[in-house]
Parts: structure tokens; sequence; C-alpha cells
């Protein structure tokens, strides 16, 4: 999942993007409102967390400007973060289009918590847990299971296996695109090359099979979840 963080104090932003990143979200971080309106009429992302006290143009004028149609994440959830506690700022937030407000100071499991349902949300999802067949990813325990002899089976999934599997699981059964993963993966970190997105998935195809999963290749666009014949016993 790719988000876009906007807050113009940095020691804030550092402090939310680093743990946004430790959960397996790619975050890309801007300390204006001006600067996040350029990067979202250029780039999707698949949620942004907005700060209401930002520079002259504030977080409520951004989160009226983002819905606009042309803009490509318009639908997207927005989480407004705010060190106002006045009930007209809260509801002046939400009708300019925001879906969801903490106040200041907070603490990141709620942030997280509250991060997840505004996904779920975004996706139709009724609950945490996502599923193709034997394979069920809990996005709350950040616990991946896959059935084997009729037993629920632990599968141990490093951060970037966990991105790339839940990432084609919200897509299922469509493939999903080379390009798409890589951004889900590193927003604007080129740390990770398209080849290394191949590294992954090989990584996580040979976690998938047993449980009776296949990760296709689809030449000159990318992967998809099958359901393979059985699974290994």
């Amino acid at each position: 999942m790719r988000l876009l963080l906007v807050e113009d104090d940095l020691m804030v932003a550092s402090g939310i993007k680093l743990g946004l990143t430790d959960a397996g979200y790619a975050v890309d971080w801007v300390g204006s409102g001006e600067r996040a309106e350029e990067v979202l009429a250029a780039e999707p992302f698949d949620a942004a967390i907005i700060d209401i006290g930002l520079p002259k143009m504030d977080g409520l004028e951004l989160t009226r400007r983002l819905r606009r149609p042309e803009m490509p994440s318009h639908a997207m959830p927005v989480l407004i973060l705010t060190a106002r506690d006045a009930l007209q700022d809260r509801v002046q937030g939400l009708d300019l289009g925001a879906d969801d407000y903490m106040i200041k100071p907070f603490e990141l499991p709620e942030l997280l918590a509250r991060l997840r349902a505004l996904l779920r949300r975004s996706q139709a999802a009724k609950t945490a847990v996502l599923g193709f067949g034997p394979i069920e990813l809990d996005t709350a325990t950040r616990r991946a299971t896959g059935q084997r002899g009729g037993q629920a089976v632990n599968i141990d999934l490093g951060p970037r296996e966990w991105t790339v599997l839940e990432y084609l699981l919200i897509h299922a059964p469509k493939p999903a695109s080379k390009d798409k993963l890589l951004q889900a993966l590193t927003g604007w970190d080129k740390e990770i090359t398209p080849n290394a997105v191949e590294v992954y998935v090989s990584r996580l195809r040979g976690k998938l099979e047993p449980h009776g999963v296949a990760l296709r290749s689809i030449r000159g666009f990318g992967y998809r979840l099958e359901l393979s014949e059985a699974p290994a016993a």
C-alpha cells in the first residue's frame, strides 16, 4: 500500500513515516499543501494522511482540492491529523471530504488501526482478513496462514513479501501489474528495482505453492494468483 503523508513538522513526520514503514507501507512525505497537490495531480496513492495546520494552504483546503474528479486519487481515503479539538474543525474536515480524523498527540497503534479500517472500507472489504482459496492474510494481527492437511499453517513472510501478497489479494482474481507492485513496495524510494520485484515474487511463490496457490507470471504485464490443482501433502 502506498501512502502520502503531508506534515510540515519534520520530527513528527519522521516518526509517523518510520512507524508506517515498519508496518509494511510505502510512505512518501511532503511538507506543504502546495507540494501535496502537485504530487496528487500526477501520481496515484492508496490513502493520504494530512495535517490540518500546514503553512499557506492548510489541510482542509488541500482535502477539498484533492477531491476534484480530475485528481488521480480523488476517491482515496483521507485521514486528517489535527491539534485542534474544536467541533467545527472536525465537522468542516469531514464535510470537505475527509474520511476520519485524529487529534494530536496520538498513539501509533490507533493510527494504524484507523488506517486499516479506512483502507478496508475503500476496498469494500468487511473484515481485516484478506483471502484467496486456502490463503488468509490478517492485516490486523499481521498473520498469514495457509491450509495443509486440513489445518491452518503459519506462512512466514518478510515485510516486502507481505506487501506483494497483500496487493495481489486485494486485486485477485485480477492480475496486478509489475509497475503497480513496484509502486506499492517503494513509492519514491528507488532502493528497489523492477528486477528486485521478481526476487520477492519468486520467494513468495515458493511459500504459496505448498498450500495450493500458484503465482503466475503474465508476460509483459505482471502477476496473478491462481488455485493450483492440489496443495502439497
